[in-house]
């Protein structure tokens, strides 16, 4: 009989005893304690069974659940003999920084030290054991939503050690979502004051804590050591490149076939569902399956960008948008299907993100909205890798953020429209007006600036004609042809449809060009001289059928010329 589909269950006990839907992850609980790891940092992308994972080593080693031998009875971790013993022996403290999203210091600070204080109310009962001290009351009754840093540095070493004192067994530490603030704390321009805090509460709570037995964190991204791991000499970081934990996050092709048969789901189905929802690669492991999206799929029996529309992709939206020429010039490649080459470093820097392309594409694998299609090693050792698109789902979520880019204006829609009827007026009188309302919108940081850079704006609009003529078009830009490199041509997939050729120019007095005319006039001759209509006629595409425009940018205006 099919169990039931619980959607945004993520507590274990609550999935075991109802009999849910459930894959079996327990083999982890194995895996990790076997490892013998003091403290362990494992990075997944968001929606992933994290959550749920840490949940499940709760109910394994707390002593809250000493005895549940209902939760984890045929289940792969209970047919070892050994962890049998293992369950509900521990005393284990799970904290969870996912709800964190703050746009402030202060109000992030105060809403962590409010999940600390909570965590503490739960305890407030050991102070009637002889054990405890005067001293230690004192501390208790400075763990407040307003408790001063050095308070909150200390709170879960303290904590550890009452534990530790009363039940004579060191703690197990369980922090899920570390990175949740930190990202926060990037966007909203508070980063330096919260990595003080979190160093601190760190350093304190997995180095210097002598009633610590283990400790598992998970996130996103791996944020660099210099900034709030540079203590920890003890800690294990396990990315999505590790071969450690490979199928323990994530559904395999295996478990999500044998899911779609329980549920009753034809054959056919099958291929569909690895089309929109597969291409994640942990370690050596391909073929790793978005849970979120395959358990909703399940339930709904509908193809959606489900994983996608969980929020989240606000960082990832801003960094593309504003991002450089050659940033928005391979996420194109992307869009179009084809894979890009970087160097991929998985400590992730937020200060370089800004300005350091490599850096973007760490955070988007990390993310899961990239995938490695292949590495190669330089002579000395070094990776490079081949990134490309997650898969489907990945590909329409960011179709859907282009979109949204244009969607404040229906110009954009009226400029494609008048640009392939060859009408120059209203081209320009769209145009004008798109320029003008996402101008800013493609400019990186907030400096008043009266000089834009038009480049910025239009390999964003360029995104925006890729997305928008994706089903008829195969929209190229700054690709060799002739005897030159034009700047966009929009090739018909069907060849007895209009050809569309752009070259886009900023003024410039230095070119001995007296106004814009002049510009637009060079753009329209760069075209001719460097024969930039060259493939399109080798493909068969009639020289009356393809279009040419000379575009000329001055701060926001904007003239278009038709050669």
């Amino acid at each position: 009989m099919a169990r039931e589909i619980a959607i945004g269950v993520q507590d274990f006990s609550n999935l075991i005893e109802n009999n849910y839907f459930y894959i079996d992850k327990t083999a982890f609980i194995r895996e990790w304690w076997n490892s013998g790891d003091a403290v362990t940092l494992i990075t997944r992308p968001r929606r992933f069974g994290k959550t749920l994972n840490m949940s499940m080593l709760e109910c394994f080693f707390s002593n809250k659940y000493e005895g549940r031998v209902d939760l984890f009875e045929g289940l792969d971790v209970w047919k070892d003999e050994e962890f049998r013993k293992v369950q509900g022996t521990y005393p284990v403290i799970f904290l969870s920084f996912a709800g964190v999203k703050q746009v402030t210091y202060e109000k992030t600070r105060d809403l962590i030290n409010e999940l600390i204080t909570k965590l503490f109310i739960q305890y407030e009962w050991l102070f009637k054991d002889v054990r405890f001290t005067k001293k230690d009351r004192e501390f208790y009754d400075q763990v407040s939503r307003g408790m001063d840093d050095v308070v909150a540095s200390m709170s879960l070493n303290m904590l550890c050690e009452w534990l530790h004192r009363y039940y004579g067994k060191k703690a197990i530490v369980l922090l899920d979502e570390y990175d949740t603030p930190m990202q926060e704390a990037y966007i909203n321009g508070f980063w330096d004051e919260l990595v003080a805090y979190t160093r601190a509460l760190f350093n304190n709570t997995f180095k210097t804590n002598s009633s610590l037995e283990r400790a598992v964190m998970t996130g996103i991204t791996r944020v660099s050591k210099e900034s709030i791991f540079s203590d920890l000499n003890n800690l294990t970081v396990v990315t999505t490149t590790s071969d450690r934990y490979a199928k323990s996050f994530g559904f395999t092709e295996t478990e999500v076939f044998a899911a779609m048969d329980e549920q009753g789901i034809p054959e056919s189905e099958k291929e569909k569902v690895k089309f929109w929802y597969d291409g994640f690669t942990f370690g050596k492991v391909t073929d790793i399956y978005n849970p979120w999206s395959v358990t909703l799929y399940l339930d709904e029996r509908k193809y959606d960008t489900h994983w996608a529309n969980t929020s989240g992709n606000g960082l990832v939206g801003k960094l593309i948008r504003e991002g450089d020429k050659g940033i928005k010039t391979e996420f194109e490649r992307l869009l179009n299907g084809e894979s890009i080459e970087a160097k991929i470093d998985e400590q992730i820097i937020f200060s370089q993100l800004a300005g350091n392309r490599n850096a973007i594409w760490s955070l988007l694998l990390a993310s899961g909205y990239l995938k490695v299609a292949n590495v190669v090693f330089s002579s000395a050792g070094k990776p490079t890798y081949r990134l490309a698109l997650t898969n489907y789902e990945v590909k329409c979520m960011f179709e859907t953020m282009i979109e949204a880019w244009f969607a404040q204006t229906e110009d954009f829609g009226e400029f494609v429209s008048a640009m392939f009827k060859g009408d120059v007026k209203s081209m320009n009188r769209y145009m004008n007006k798109v320029a003008l309302n996402t101008f800013s919108y493609f400019d990186a940081g907030n400096k008043p600036s009266e000089q834009r850079e038009p480049e910025r704006f239009y390999h964003g609009f360029v995104l925006g004609l890729i997305v928008d003529k994706a089903e008829d078009y195969m929209v190229k830009s700054n690709r060799e042809s002739g005897y030159g490199r034009y700047d966009v041509v929009m090739e018909p997939k069907d060849t007895k449809n209009v050809a569309v050729i752009m070259e886009f120019k900023v003024f410039d007095t230095e070119d001995e060009e007296k106004e814009l005319v002049d510009t637009a006039a060079n753009a329209l001759r760069q075209i001719e001289e460097k024969k930039y209509d060259a493939d399109l006629l080798q493909r068969g595409i009639p020289l009356e059928n393809i279009l040419k425009y000379g575009f000329a940018f001055e701060g926001e205006k904007c003239l278009i010329r038709k050669g």
